[in-house]
């Protein structure tokens, strides 16, 4: 019988790896936290007219990218391709848009799906860490969002990065840029490629954003967002450059920078790894705000912002920049037992130490003394504790420091209160 082997562009995160995603996301959760932003979670698989409303068909997402299937109930649904749309669809269904504290900020982790072609730092199903704020439309909001992200970057310790920002307009604007973009490009639209004739008409900025035809002429050359911003939209990109110059938040402005959605208007921006070692794609995180996406999706007009990164990507840039997350690996101790009453004894003892918060383990292959300390060693045990049957008979145990190899013997009642005394304060024995 063959053996089944994990489907391509997926990954087995196996212990070892797993501590740094855990590190990272509670790092991610407690800058959110400072910010005064709460934990969404949303189905994996929502109804299909979801994303084809909420992120637009015109996109690659919707056109080639999505997981749809149909349920026994003749329903399509999908796997959720992106977070944005979900959480704006639980922000209008749950009308959360009626609370009395607004704006309404949430933040979400989880499994996406997109059948691209896998490669590094792009996976079928990828876990995104993303940030909403809805029910606001105050510049300083836009700042606060790009200062949350450069924030949970900058306390991993990521630092050959950059933030990247561009101002769409609003909807005068983009229309007025549309109608300068579909007359740029239509005398040669037939030198681009199929995706991109289509979407000459239904959303000529998406040929902005395609990748095969990066390298034409006329991309070079296309409009800039930025000459056809109206007065308004000018004003509110120059305070949301004014608030980032405020609190120090560095920002590069890059008037080819669009997103791949439908629903950005106003600020867009990335986060790009600049260090070397990284690849080709460097883009670490996306975002922007959205002021039509809430009424889209059938609820009141309301403004939102917000970004969403790939954790495998973050991974990707610590190890680039080589960098060592502090989070712990190891367990406060191990026990070792010889004999069959010892042995018995121990089970009881794991137990309670667990029971009181230390991070404990024993042997279960019957290994003889010399491989249970080597089995210590292994799982950076910082103690050990060694019980035999002669030791059980007179109510001892043996705690040995595995730094220092200082050994002292305790009464096997006082194991508990002894061990939280020595990892509490840190003490050698």
């Amino acid at each position: 019988m063959s053996q089944i082997q994990i489907p391509r562009g997926t990954q087995d995160i196996l212990p070892g790896d797993v501590e740094l995603w855990q590190y990272i996301e509670t790092k991610a959760k407690d800058v959110c936290r400072r910010y005064n932003y709460h934990e969404i979670r949303t189905p994996i698989f929502e109804h299909t007219d979801l994303f084809q409303r909420g992120v637009g068909d015109t996109t690659d997402i919707v056109q080639k990218e999505m997981y749809t299937f149909e349920d026994r109930g003749k329903r399509s649904l999908t796997l959720r391709p992106e977070g944005t749309a979900a959480v704006v669809r639980s922000f209008v269904e749950k009308k959360l848009y009626g609370n009395a504290n607004q704006p309404t900020k949430l933040y979400y982790t989880g499994p996406m799906f997109r059948y691209e072609r896998p490669q590094s730092g792009r996976m079928r199903q990828f876990i995104q860490f993303g940030v909403e704020a809805l029910g606001s439309d105050d510049p300083a909001l836009d700042a606060e969002v790009l200062a949350l992200v450069m924030s949970i970057y900058g306390e991993l310790g990521l630092k050959d990065i950059k933030l990247v920002i561009n101002s769409l307009g609003d909807k005068t604007s983009r229309d007025d840029h549309r109608q300068a973009l579909i007359n740029h490009f239509k005398p040669s639209i037939t030198e681009f490629c199929e995706d991109c004739q289509g979407r000459l008409e239904k959303n000529p900025l998406r040929i902005l954003d395609c990748k095969k035809d990066r390298e034409h002429q006329l991309m070079s050359t296309a409009p800039s967002i930025l000459a056809y911003l109206n007065e308004e939209s000018k004003a509110y990109f120059d305070k949301v450059k004014n608030y980032l110059d405020k609190i120090g938040i560095a920002y590069e402005v890059d008037p080819t920078l669009v997103r791949g959605l439908d629903y950005y208007n106003h600020t867009a921006f990335e986060v790009m790894a600049v260090g070397k070692g990284f690849g080709a794609i460097t883009t670490l995180c996306g975002g922007g705000r959205y002021n039509g996406l809430v009424e889209e999706i059938g609820g009141p007009p309301t403004a939102g912002i917000g970004f969403a990164f790939s954790i495998e990507r973050l991974i990707m840039a610590l190890k680039a920049h080589q960098l060592e997350l502090p989070f712990e690996q190891n367990i406060d101790c191990y026990l070792v037992s010889l004999g069959e009453q010892a042995k018995e004894k121990t089970v009881e003892l794991l137990y309670r130490l667990r029971a009181a918060g230390i991070r404990a383990d024993k042997d279960y292959l019957d290994k003889k003394m010399k491989a249970q300390f080597k089995a210590a060693d292994r799982l950076k045990a910082s103690y050990t504790v060694i019980l035999g049957d002669d030791e059980l008979a007179v109510n001892k145990i043996n705690v040995k420091h595995m730094e220092t190899g200082e050994q002292v013997e305790v009464a096997i009642d006082s194991l508990i209160d002894y061990m939280k005394t020595q990892l509490e304060g840190g003490k050698e024995l």
